[in-house]
């Protein structure tokens, strides 16, 4: 590759690069970080105080928004992705206090989530890939569950991009119930949006590989590599994925992103970005152009749109193809059964959100100020017309003027859109970076005084903004209010803790009309890169206290057999098997002497006696791995094989009563 096509290819990303490092730069000058006073008055008017620290009125007035005094209780609850830690976080608001890390494809010693007990074991087992432990995930994007387009409150859903797993998470108790790894794909991305009752949840795919996990050279890449969309069927009553009733759909070997149910108008379709059409596959060190720009030599990619009811159909007929013992609609069939079609959008975008009605599919690409917006109306008719031109597979491109209803031009960089309740919606932008306030026209258009497909004021954050999510945002009501910006940097925001910064969670007031659009609240997220969150009214969440009855087993939410009743405690040896069936109550475990011998396998039972809310017990046992949380109520289940022999000291992990440290045993191993 000569010098001119380098240029031709890395010109573009290197200008936009500097624009976005001299924005950040001009912003940090200007709002950079403000040195504490030396000396604050902690009583006294309440005038001097905010004299003393340099707070202007509109600090005040954000903090009188957003403090939220002791037992006071939060409107909202979000529901972030906790990215490389694999986790889901759960962060209360307008306080943004985080309230729960959710175990999910990572060991969480705190609740004891994969040290020993079988519930969590057994769900992180399900995550195994090709047999083997995982356990670290990437969780991208969290997906409440819905009922009739509206967030319900009884399940969340995230996936892991590194590893193409699925997870379910139970908000009775907030505890992840099922963890399934996709058959036929190594990673993904696009996870896990739901149609609007929950039955299924999507996953679409990310960087195009032979399914079923197979080995192709990259000599083959157009006619060997495919990408994927998954359809996971979900059973509200089991509160599980039927992996023997969900199916695959083959498509081309373009990159696919997000994908998103339609809903109301536009309810039975689903809608997913592209990248890399161009079917790049880089190799800078044998002269290739790099990915980042042969990926981003088109002007546009494809939107995939998806009959997906048909696509039921088609399934259930059988009309399918198993890889890795997953069925799979062949591409062919799907363009035979009139099941894709393709719709040109500006290269490289990051999700296509839908509008409140369904009327609208909203797309940036983020070489494109502009957001684009599709009618599904549109979409139909082009669809009803016919006369297509093809890709080079033979699907269907419906012509871009058919079926684009409006171009908004809102600013650098532009990725994901969230929607208010009065017209509004709200897209980040990356490289400047903000967050932009526009209007949806049709009949979204006498909901505020702002023209209809207009930019009407943008909030500027610190710094690179990803994904927003807004109170309820992505459902066919959303309350407006609040707005969350996920920043990928916080260069100037807090003090300096080393090279690895934070990721920036900035709470912005969306509950204005027009040009007001205040920056409320700065909170660090220190662990893992958060992508995505969901926001829910905090009245719609209805989880337990404490668990149903005494002896109960999370896992199967029903009474566990191996529960141990106070008087019932015991110890029963058959052969080298030992059971011990034991209680907790504060501040004590029963029984305190446990003598076994070296060799033995020992199945251990505990269940927490208590009734109290929040009368947590935690159950350690160093030397063995062993760390337990058993919620008031719950009966905890764990064995091991005795193959140290010596004295272990077993207790209480969770504080739990004023003779805390008393609430021990031993565990005498015999050699």
């Amino acid at each position: 590759m000569n010098l001119r096509d380098l240029k031709k290819y890395i010109l573009p990303f290197t200008l936009m690069a500097i624009i976005g490092f001299l924005i950040i730069a001009a912003c940090g000058g200007a709002g950079g970080t403000t040195e504490a006073p030396e000396s604050v008055p902690v009583s006294g008017d309440i005038n001097e105080i905010a004299a003393a620290r340099g707070l202007t009125p509109a600090d005040v007035e954000a903090a009188v928004k957003t403090y939220t005094p002791t037992g006071m209780i939060d409107e909202y609850v979000m529901f972030s992705s906790g990215g490389h830690s694999g986790q889901l976080l759960v962060i209360g608001m307008p306080s943004m206090r985080l309230l729960k890390v959710v175990g999910v494809f990572t060991p969480e010693p705190w609740q004891g989530w994969g040290y020993g007990a079988k519930t969590t074991m057994e769900v992180l087992d399900e995550g195994k890939v090709d047999g083997e432990d995982v356990l670290w995930g990437d969780t991208h994007h969290p997906a409440l569950s819905e009922t009739e387009g509206e967030y319900d409150g009884e399940w969340v859903f995230i996936n892991d991009k590194a590893n193409a797993r699925i997870a379910v998470i139970d908000l009775r108790d907030f505890e992840t119930k099922q963890i399934v790894k996709n058959p036929i794909a190594v990673n993904d991305h696009g996870g896990t949006m739901v149609t609007p009752d929950t039955e299924w949840i999507i996953e679409g795919g990310q960087y195009a590989a032979p399914l079923g996990w197979e080995y192709a050279s990259l000599e083959d890449y157009e006619s060997e590599y495919r990408g994927m969309v998954t359809f996971w069927k979900f059973d509200r009553e089991s509160g599980r994925i039927q992996y023997d009733q969900s199916f695959a759909m083959e498509l081309p070997p373009y990159w696919q992103d997000l994908c998103d149910a339609g809903k109301l108008v536009s309810d039975g379709w689903v809608f997913c970005n592209s990248f890399n059409t161009e079917m790049a596959t880089g190799g800078v060190e044998s002269g290739n152009p790099p990915f980042e720009a042969g990926a981003s030599q088109r002007d546009m990619d494809y939107m995939h749109i998806i009959n997906f009811d048909k696509a039921i159909e088609v399934a259930n007929a059988g009309q399918t193809e198993m890889v890795a013992d997953f069925p799979v609609i062949p591409m062919q069939t799907a363009i035979d059964e009139g099941l894709l079609y393709f719709a040109p959008e500006p290269k490289s975008p990051h999700g296509v959100d839908i509008s409140p009605g369904g009327e609208y599919m909203v797309v940036s690409g983020k070489l494109d100020p502009h957001v684009t917006t599709y009618s599904f109306e549109k979409v139909q008719a082009a669809i009803e017309a016919g006369g297509f031109e093809t890709d080079d597979y033979g699907i269907p491109i419906l012509a871009f003027d058919d079926v684009v209803e409006s171009q908004v031009e809102v600013g650098l960089g532009p990725l994901h859109t969230q929607f208010g309740p009065d017209g509004y919606a709200y897209t980040s932008l990356f490289l400047e970076p903000a967050v932009a306030r526009w209007t949806l026209g049709g009949p979204y258009e006498d909901l505020n005084e702002d023209p209809p497909w207009s930019l009407v004021t943008k909030t500027f954050v610190h710094y690179n903004v990803g994904h927003i999510a807004a109170a309820e945002g992505d459902t066919v009501s959303p309350d407006g209010k609040y707005l969350v910006s996920l920043n990928k940097w916080a260069i100037d925001r807090f003090k300096n803790v080393g090279p690895l910064l934070p990721q920036n969670f900035q709470l912005i007031d969306i509950g204005q009309p027009g040009t007001t659009m205040p920056l409320l609240y700065d909170m660090p997220i220190g662990i893992g890169e958060p992508h995505y969150a969901q926001i829910i009214k905090a009245d719609k969440l209805e989880p337990w206290e404490v668990y149903p009855e005494i002896g109960w087993n999370p896992g199967t939410q029903s009474p566990d057999p191996n529960a141990t009743m106070t008087g019932e405690e015991r110890i029963e040896r058959d052969g080298n098997n030992v059971d011990i069936y034991m209680t907790a109550v504060r501040s004590h475990f029963t029984p305190e002497h446990v003598e076994i011998k070296q060799g033995d396998h020992v199945t251990w039972h505990i269940t927490n006696v208590e009734r109290a809310y929040d009368a947590t017990h935690g159950f350690s046992l160093p030397g063995y791995n062993i760390n337990v949380s058993i919620e008031p109520g719950e009966t905890a289940s764990f064995e091991f094989d005795a193959t140290h022999d010596g004295v272990f000291s077993y207790y209480c992990s969770e504080f739990c009563s004023a003779l805390h440290l008393e609430m021990v045993g031993y565990m005498l191993v015999e050699p």
